[in-house]
């Protein structure tokens, strides 16, 4: 069977940011504005008063302190609280084909590989702005890829969904060389009203090349020694926007239109499941835990991060074995855990060994094992 590698990663950053104290006196305005609008029925009984965010709050919660978004001043406008990205006519780049172009040339010039090289393009990642044609098809035609391309969206395992659907076709002879690529809008899907979720996501976009151990000419290559996929209905984690059911006027549309969650239950459900699902992983492969070098985490909250290493490792994870990227970048859903692997693996000496593994909606739960060559 054909030995798949990772040879390049690439990173899209946007320019502009926002700190939890700048979003935090956006949500407070809102707040107290949405209070005195409503003072009677507050006064009378009949509607609760909304309550106010804090920096101290959000750290506390998830452990972020700061977000890159697409675009801020939308956000952080009290009357309007969701990013402005205007319209696009049909002729121009989508927003997502353009930050997975500049994502994937960094992968391709990490690997040594051009667009003439690359037979299949996967994008996958939790927000679509459209249902068809496929933002894939968009980029592989930008970048002048021949070959196919394709969509997917498992949630926040949407990349490690990818990694394995780009090891299966490599391994099946359909692809010599894949890239994969996750352009995350994340914010423009959060209900930034909402205060026990309004700190959650930023935007980012990230790639990975994957191809024929054989055929590689990368000098930081990661072998895929074993892809593990798992899949369990919840509604804890729910977005029921769509093209069949539309937002309203506004463009916030109804609460269950935008990103909910159950939190506490999430944090216990699904903390055990990946720990179990990481265990049996390297049970199968006869890996001792303590052999892991590092565990690249999806990137959603501090605490789940934390109890998930310590159940895998047996005891407290270091920040070196277990790298956080949430503080800086918030949650950017399926791109989450490539950042981490694509800013922390350059240390990683001949036969180390990692695990890249991502959870959320769904439930779903994808990881790697990796090796570096």
């Amino acid at each position: 069977m054909k030995q798949v590698v990772i040879s390049g990663t690439g990173l899209y950053t946007p320019s502009q940011s926002i700190s939890n104290d700048e979003l935090v006196e956006a949500f407070n305005a809102f707040v107290s504005d949405y209070n005195v609008i409503n003072k009677a029925q507050i006064e009378a009984g009949t509607l609760e008063p909304l309550a106010e965010s804090s920096s101290a709050f959000i750290e506390k919660a998830s452990g972020i302190k700061s977000r890159y978004v697409a675009n801020k001043a939308g956000i952080l406008d009290p009357k309007r609280m969701a990013p402005f990205i205007p319209e696009r006519s049909n002729d121009e780049p989508s927003i997502q084909c353009e930050m997975a172009i500049s994502a994937a040339k960094d992968a391709l010039a990490q690997a040594g590989k051009t667009a003439a090289d690359v037979d299949m393009v996967v994008v996958a990642c939790s927000n679509l702005q459209r249902a068809y044609p496929a933002i894939a098809v968009e980029v592989q035609t930008a970048l002048g890829i021949s070959g196919f391309a394709y969509d997917m969206n498992v949630a926040c395992s949407s990349a490690t969904f990818g990694i394995q659907s780009a090891v299966n076709a490599i391994q099946s002879g359909s692809a010599g060389c894949v890239l994969m690529v996750n352009p995350e809008i994340c914010t423009a899907h959060l209900n930034f009203r909402d205060r026990d979720s309004h700190f959650i996501f930023g935007d980012a976009c990230t790639a990975v090349i994957l191809e024929d151990a054989a055929q590689s000419s990368s000098e930081s290559q990661f072998k895929v020694l074993n892809t593990k996929l798992q899949t369990v209905f919840s509604n804890n984690i729910r977005n029921n926007a769509g093209f069949l059911n539309r937002c309203d006027e506004s463009g916030l549309g109804k609460m269950d239109k935008l990103f909910v969650q159950n939190g506490r239950k999430v944090f216990k459900e699904v903390c055990p499941m990946v720990a179990a699902h990481i265990n049996a992983q390297l049970d199968e492969l006869k890996i001792p835990a303590d052999n892991l070098t590092r565990l690249w985490l999806h990137q959603a909250n501090l605490s789940m991060n934390g109890l998930i290493s310590k159940r895998v490792l047996g005891r407290e994870a270091s920040l070196e074995e277990s790298p956080v990227i949430l503080d800086r970048y918030a949650n950017t859903s399926s791109a989450g855990s490539i950042i981490a692997f694509h800013l922390y693996k350059d240390d990683f000496k001949a036969g180390q060994l990692g695990v890249i593994c991502s959870f959320g909606a769904g439930y779903s739960i994808g990881s790697a094992v990796l090796e570096k060559c």
